[in-house]
């Protein structure tokens, strides 16, 4: 059972538009916790729904794509499906795909 603190989390992710990312960083301040983006990215690791949650859509603040428990080719593949552009394992015009919640 999930606690209402990650439940607030997980659904903000589904907020996030397709063909749009948030960071850690955003999503923390997004609950309430803005110093917190290393417990929301432990949060994600966790996920148990990612079909349901789209954690895929979180990002590293400096835009590079970072960790996904499926691996990092499978978030690149899901970001690159929803239309973003990366390079290097680093999304490219970041600014241009930025939701902000």
């Amino acid at each position: 059972m999930l606690t209402r603190f990650y439940q607030k989390v997980y659904n903000l992710l589904k907020k996030i538009p397709k063909g749009k990312i948030t960071t850690y960083q955003l999503l923390a301040k997004a609950v309430g916790k803005p110093k917190n983006w290393r417990q929301i990215a432990r949060i994600l690791a966790h996920n148990p729904y990612p079909g349901k949650f789209p954690c895929y859509k979180v990002v590293k603040s400096n835009g590079e794509i970072g960790g996904y428990f499926c691996g990092i080719k499978k978030k690149k593949k899901l970001l690159q499906k929803d239309g973003i552009i990366i390079k290097r394992n680093k999304i490219q015009t970041f600014k241009k795909y930025l939701f902000k919640f």
